[in-house]
């Protein structure tokens, strides 16, 4: 049976002897074997060897997958630790002692390795943003409710920013990720109003940045400019730097990235040597179609991918867990 390959060879291998015909073809193959095929994976086909999920061996890692409902702690083989369900998750936290914080969809939850609940929050509101905070309390951003808390332990709202009269709804869009900032400001990224705005700590809004695409995560950098990650609504897909006037001051975006698609561009983490690795969310019609995280340099080299399909449809935070510093940075 002719197969496509050889179909394709007819032209060259045409008014040929047949012992010469049967040498060039054999070389054209083998020559064609070794071409790069496309990076984004095709429909898998029984007896099919799994696809390498890692460029090269990465970070050890946790990462939520909101289209699946679950958490998860990653080795630096790309093989999956630990796990646990966790529906709608969307932002996360290792805490010193190992446990996880994470919110599940109208709520947050925090859960020991023993996959035990040692706190639980849950609203009315959802929720997409959580964040322990030194004291112990827990920092929540309530979408809908356009609400700033602060939460005990024991879980009593200590305090409260209300960024919407109450009452009023928001709605879905509002509010994606938010930071209490080391400064006792805060920092939210409105998605619907693709704005990234800093509250002082009683809600007055002291500074906004423009972030076209939709904001999803906005991280306070230690030199104080601002990282954010930007949707799939126009003008996004997309990962830059502004500075405290506004003023991008580095930037990775769609067709930087020769052979990687930047679909959503969901969690970020600035790491020390200056890399950032991103979370490429793949939901809205995109899974399995560009890796789940991208690592790249400040020249906007790829140095790491991952792409575990099979196991997880849409990573949309990752902390790094193989490095020193602060893990918002």
């Amino acid at each position: 049976m002719k197969t496509k390959r050889t179909t394709q060879l007819a032209p060259l291998l045409s008014g040929r002897p047949p012992i010469a015909r049967q040498t060039l073809a054999g070389l054209a193959l083998a020559l064609w074997a070794l071409m790069p095929a496309p990076w984004f994976p095709r429909e898998a086909v029984a007896g099919d060897a799994p696809a390498s999920i890692q460029t090269v061996q990465g970070h050890r890692f946790a990462c939520t997958d909101y289209s699946q409902g679950k958490v998860f702690v990653v080795s630096a083989e790309g093989k999956v630790e630990w796990e646990y369900a966790a529906p709608s998750s969307n932002d996360l936290w290792v805490l010193p002692n190992g446990n996880l914080l994470f919110n599940t969809g109208h709520g947050v939850r925090e859960v020991n390795r023993a996959k035990e609940v040692v706190f639980d929050y849950q609203s009315a509101s959802e929720i997409y943003a959580c964040q322990r905070l030194a004291d112990g309390n827990t920092f929540i951003g309530e979408c809908n409710a356009g609400r700033l808390i602060e939460v005990s332990p024991s879980g009593k709202v200590v305090k409260e920013i209300r960024l919407l009269p109450e009452g009023q709804d928001g709605g879905h869009l509002y509010m994606r990720n938010a930071r209490r900032l080391a400064n006792g400001h805060y920092l939210v990224a409105h998605y619907g109003a693709d704005a990234v705005r800093e509250y002082d700590s009683k809600g007055k809004m002291i500074r906004e940045l423009t972030a076209a695409g939709g904001p999803h995560s906005a991280v306070r950098l230690p030199d104080g400019n601002t990282l954010i990650a930007c949707g799939d609504r126009p003008g996004g897909s997309r990962v830059f730097e502004a500075d405290p006037s506004g003023r991008t001051v580095w930037e990775v975006g769609t067709g930087d990235l020769p052979g990687i698609t930047l679909k959503f561009m969901a969690g970020l983490h600035r790491l020390p040597n200056g890399n950032t690795v991103m979370s490429n969310w793949l939901g809205h019609g995109q899974f399995g179609r560009a890796p789940h995280l991208i690592e790249v340099t400040r020249e906007r080299r790829v140095v790491w991918t991952f792409a575990d399909h099979q196991t997880m449809k849409t990573v949309s935070s990752v902390q790094v867990l193989d490095v020193a510093g602060d893990a918002i940075h």
